[in-house]
């Protein structure tokens, strides 16, 4: 059993029961390991959480360096929608996992705060690129709690509205 299993394993269960489920011995269970397995891992559920927390960052980061547009903010709506498609970044769970201990969280909203302040001066339109990304969030969200709401054509259809209005130029 991997590392990034025994985390999949995790952020299924949040997602499908919520927080309180969220037990190293239930993790394990989920996996289909030892708890003595998962322990190998992570032998904490802080640790755990922590895991889960770095990878959703470091998933992210990849995403956004794997997109070839001009600006922050069109890389941003790619690695969003890559992130939508793929289903696979649920920040709802992680989120969910973390929410009783603000120092888990502190990672994560670090690279908002990152994500969301990186280059937006260097925009041709900082509000809309600001709008945008807000707009990517949202998005992200809803899909974490319902994956099937929008189809590809929908999807394809709010990534070029997104990427229209911040080519836009200001008026």
């Amino acid at each position: 059993m991997t590392r990034d299993e025994l985390l999949d394993a995790a952020e299924e269960l949040l997602c499908d029961q919520g927080s309180t489920s969220l037990t190293l011995a239930a993790v394990a269970e989920r996996a289909g390991v030892s708890k003595g397995g998962l322990l190998y891992h992570f032998g904490t559920k802080e640790a755990l959480i922590k895991g889960m927390v770095e990878r959703l960052i470091d998933d992210f980061d990849e995403l956004m360096a794997a997109q070839r547009d001009e600006t922050y903010t069109e890389r941003y709506i790619g690695a969003t929608l890559a992130a939508v498609r793929s289903g696979r970044l649920r920040r709802w769970a992680v989120v969910t996992g973390a929410s009783g201990n603000l120092f888990l969280l502190t990672p994560l909203r670090e690279a908002m705060t990152r994500w969301h302040r990186e280059e937006l001066d260097a925009e041709p339109d900082p509000v809309a690129s600001q709008i945008a990304r807000l707009a990517c969030e949202g998005l992200w969200d809803v899909a974490s709690h319902d994956p099937s709401l929008n189809s590809e054509r929908d999807l394809l259809a709010l990534e070029a509205r997104l990427r229209a209005l911040v080519r836009t130029p200001p008026v």
